[in-house]
């Protein structure tokens, strides 16, 4: 939502001061200029990047336009979750939830919180430990390698479609630069007409550079570095699971690493101790459902 109301501030603005200058808006409306440079960028996109990449960029932008999802409610939800998870365990033994962890969509934890049951990447986070701590044999060291491991690739593929519209975002004032150029060239040659449609076309030559810089620092730009925050915190999520089932790997108490957990989310919407105790301590699974 805030990068919805940001795009329209930054547009906003300029037309705005155009406008207080009595410009005539009109001449900013060149759709060769535009389309020149988005269709160099979008074929520079699809030059560079292959399939998966691009899908990536389109999921991206549509998670930055809808804000994020990762809030102390969302975080509350995770601790009961694996809360009630971590208890079952303890009460039953880990061969108690085998099923769980083998059909995570039929498991009634899970389906009790469709937040985390519709992250894909955090669902086979967990369930991938789980799995290898069922197995046995698994050293508690190992164990947080391969979390680390599974992080490290989550997180680079998550910033390859960053990476990707930064570079586009890079090309933009250049290829303004090419569509102010092609602009000058159709100006040498109409040389010799009338003044009035020399000076329109070296507006629109001019509005071609313009575009390229609007485009890279007050759009493109600011939706790519706001898709590496959003990169950077699902791996702060992941990383607060990383710790959680780290802790109980090691014979730590359920609430010992649902604590150790809490102290491991960001500050911005960490839950106190008390509310995390009340929520996970919640009885019945209905809530925790309603909350997600």
């Amino acid at each position: 939502m805030f990068a919805i109301i940001g795009i329209v501030i930054v547009f906003g603005a300029v037309v705005g001061g155009f406008l207080m200058e009595k410009g005539h808006l009109p001449v900013l409306v060149q759709p060769a200029e535009l389309l020149i440079i988005g269709g160099a960028s979008l074929g520079t996109l699809l030059i560079a990047n292959p399939m998966h990449i691009l899908k990536g960029i389109i999921a991206s932008l549509k998670g930055v336009l809808a804000g994020s999802k990762l809030t102390k409610q969302r975080y509350l939800n995770l601790l009961k979750m694996m809360y009630m998870f971590l208890n079952k365990v303890r009460k039953e033994g880990l061969l108690s939830v085998e099923n769980d962890v083998e059909k995570p969509k039929e498991s009634s934890v899970f389906k009790a919180f469709p937040d985390f049951l519709g992250d894909h990447h955090a669902l086979g986070f967990v369930c991938d430990t789980l799995r290898m701590a069922i197995t046995g044999g698994v050293d508690p060291f190992d164990m947080d390698q391969m979390m680390e491991l599974d992080m490290e690739v989550h997180h680079q593929e998550a910033t390859q479609p960053v990476n990707a519209l930064t570079t586009v975002a890079d090309a933009l004032p250049g290829l303004g630069i090419v569509a102010a150029v092609l602009g000058v060239v159709i100006t040498m040659g109409a040389l010799g007409g009338p003044p009035e449609e020399i000076g329109h076309k070296v507006a629109a030559a001019l509005v071609g550079t313009f575009l390229g810089v609007l485009l890279c620092y007050g759009l493109v730009g600011p939706l790519s570095a706001n898709m590496a925050k959003s990169a950077d915190e699902h791996n702060e999520y992941l990383h607060v699971l990383r710790v959680l089932l780290l802790a109980f790997l090691k014979g730590s108490a359920p609430i010992i690493a649902i604590e150790m957990g809490r102290r491991a989310i960001p500050a911005r919407v960490r839950p106190t101790f008390d509310e995390m105790e009340k929520y996970c301590k919640q009885q019945g699974e209905g809530s925790a459902a309603k909350a997600a």
